[in-house]
């Protein structure tokens, strides 16, 4: 059975939660394929050595992707709908680069019963990857 997740009045600002995760290479030729982006400097090395990078890299779409188990699976958990999210890159994500998403209540929203959240993903090496912010709405709070 699934456990709902937190409801409005269970989050508390301050509250963080994360998810962890290597990407691999068989993540980026399944996401190329599951988004149409076959950029080369995604899936070609030897294209990609002549990139600014040196080498390949992760599409920003699949770093990114990781905040859906965070808001879905954590905090808030099931039952969330995401209103809106915003991200800024600040550097590539390489294959075997372990991405950690890391999401922070920074304010409750009483009057829409939502909450926003600061958002950051960083690599192995505790580099910041990509920043942003979201507003959710979390799971209604049912009596049993």
């Amino acid at each position: 059975m699934y456990q709902k997740g937190k409801s409005f009045e269970e989050i508390s600002v301050g509250d963080q939660a994360s998810f962890a995760k290597t990407i691999t290479e068989t993540d980026i030729y399944l996401f190329a394929g599951i988004s149409g982006d076959f950029n080369p400097v995604h899936v070609d090395e030897e294209y990609a050595k002549t990139t600014a990078f040196g080498s390949r890299i992760a599409h920003g779409g699949l770093a990114s992707s990781l905040l859906a188990p965070v808001l879905g699976m954590k905090l808030p958990g099931l039952g969330t709908v995401a209103l809106e999210v915003s991200q800024r890159y600040k550097k590539p994500t390489y294959p075997g680069d372990t991405i950690t998403c890391t999401v922070e209540v920074i304010k409750k929203l009483d009057r829409i019963k939502a909450v926003e959240m600061r958002i950051q993903w960083t690599n192995q090496r505790g580099e910041k990857v990509a920043v942003g912010t979201c507003k959710v709405v979390p799971p209604l709070a049912i009596d049993p």
